[in-house]
């Protein structure tokens, strides 16, 4: 018997239970529809987070103290001390491979403007971290180097602080404000930045020279970590081993030793939260893809009850000629067609699903060609193995049992 004739007779066997077909589908269309809206959900997550982390600078540089043991002795609070502003010195002297560096000075507290008042962090910087961070002015100017060696009491306010403070689209360049009973005058305002990849407003922060924030608000004589970014982001790795390289010998760090501090880049972070979010995007699709095992046993027991209903048919076919392997071959192929139709079917409602609730989530779901056709070899291999014991039990019927039966 040739395919023509094998997928004729396939599709009038469908045709005839059409209702017992579509409800047998309707596991495949749900698992298949599942697993491509969460797929689709899941690389939309991870691209949205790279397109993020990207806008803050993919070759980005961070030295922030280490949180570890140094020699098997504990630094106890004291690591937190070991960066000072004569590290960011050296590295603007020395390394070859940077284009800028800033110190970093954090201070958190309420800011107030008349009767309105907000919670925000101050960062203390120079005036090298808007190109590292990638951050535009909108109105006003960055403080300049003689305010910030005079520790000047000026400000730049993101978009956030201003909507809290002044409401939002105000332009608030020269008022003043009170951060920790401190008036700071506001000599620019910062362009809407959003949310990074991890979630944190970018837009919610107030920039001030690092000297005013260390001595004025934070009290302190070390800086918080040291913000740098390399000539191109191909230098980034030559541009760490430089950072690590001066800092453990401005730290007299023996080769014995562990680093007082940490070396990382933008690109290391984007590769760990793609790690993070594949993991997670595989493993909702493997949850998902539970309702496709539940669908194959839909297949395989409406198959057996194909086989027990025609058991007379496949009797009267043997009787006139037909051969075991005719009768596998058609009941197969109808494993494949219920299968195969119910993955294209799903692949419609997952693109649907995915986009649905990516406007919901106010983001968008990417349904990938890889996906598609994973879900249409998944679909072709349930139908094979799910339909071929029903199909090998109905090949190995006795013929004149078959006849007999009732």
């Amino acid at each position: 018997m040739n395919y023509s004739n094998l997928f004729k007779i396939a599709g009038r066997a469908l045709v005839r239970n059409k209702l017992r077909a579509i409800l047998t589908m309707l596991g495949i269309i749900i698992g298949v529809a599942s697993v491509i809206a969460m797929l689709a959900i899941g690389e939309g997550s991870k691209r949205s987070i790279r397109d993020r982390m990207s806008s803050m600078g993919t070759n980005m540089i961070m030295v922030m103290p280490n949180m570890q043991r140094r020699g098997g002795v504990s630094l106890g609070s004291s690591n937190s001390m070991v960066l000072k502003y004569s590290d960011v010195v050296a590295l603007r002297n020395e390394a070859v491979n940077l284009a800028a560096v800033s110190p970093e000075v954090r201070a958190s507290g309420q800011v107030i403007y008349g009767n309105q008042n907000t919670q925000t962090t101050i960062y203390g910087v120079s005036e090298e971290y808007l190109s590292i961070r990638k951050l535009t002015i909108e109105s006003g100017r960055i403080f300049n180097s003689n305010e910030v060696r005079s520790m000047a009491k000026v400000c730049l306010l993101g978009q956030t602080v201003v909507g809290n403070l002044f409401g939002k689209g105000a332009d608030p360049v020269g008022l003043s404000i009170r951060i920790k009973n401190l008036p700071f005058q506001i000599i620019g305002v910062l362009k809407d930045k959003g949310e990074s990849g991890m979630g944190q407003d970018q837009d919610d922060l107030i920039l001030a020279p690092y000297t005013t924030v260390q001595r004025r608000l934070a009290a302190i004589d070390y800086i918080n970590g040291i913000n740098a970014s390399s000539v191109t982001e191909e230098n980034s790795a030559a541009a760490m081993a430089e950072v690590e390289e001066i800092l453990r010998r401005t730290h007299k760090i023996k080769e014995s030793q562990e680093n007082d501090f940490r070396v990382m880049s933008q690109s290391e972070l984007m590769e760990t939260m793609d790690s993070i979010t594949s993991i997670m995007t595989y493993l909702l699709g493997a949850i998902a893809g539970i309702s496709l095992l539940v669908g194959g046993i839909g297949i395989m027991n409406i198959m057996f009850v194909s086989v027990t209903e025609r058991t007379k048919e496949i009797g009267l076919r043997m009787s006139i000629g037909g051969r075991g392997r005719d009768i596998l071959k058609q009941f197969l192929v109808e494993s494949i067609i219920l299968s195969i139709l119910g993955g294209a079917l799903g692949v419609i409602f997952g693109y649907l699903i995915a986009k649905v609730a990516g406007s919901l989530m106010s983001s968008t779901a990417y349904v990938t060609t890889q996906s598609i056709v994973l879900a249409f070899v998944v679909c072709f291999a349930i139908g094979v193995f799910f339909g071929w014991y029903p199909a090998r039990k109905a090949s190995n019927l006795n013929p004149i049992d078959a006849l007999r039966y009732e």
